[in-house]
């Protein structure tokens, strides 16, 4: 999977989590605001996970970059 595509789910994975938690809360159910602050935290992963998959890329261009330079 990408890292467009982990952030993406990660930010969904995110909002489903607090929406469950919220509606736990309205229907004082734990098992909801627990399954939703286990899905928050999946989507806050999901997201670190993207965003250093971007990182990674990002390094690994001005490398080759900076070598393809230092070859010419």
């Amino acid at each position: 999977m990408g890292s467009t595509a982990d952030k993406v789910k990660g930010t969904a994975n995110e909002a489903m989590g607090k929406a469950k938690q919220g509606v736990g809360e309205a229907t004082d159910s734990d098992k909801l605001k627990g399954e939703g602050a286990m899905q928050e935290v999946k989507g806050k992963g999901q997201k670190t996970v993207g965003e250093a998959k971007e990182a990674t890329k990002e390094t690994i261009d001005r490398a080759a970059a900076a070598a393809k330079r230092g070859a010419d």
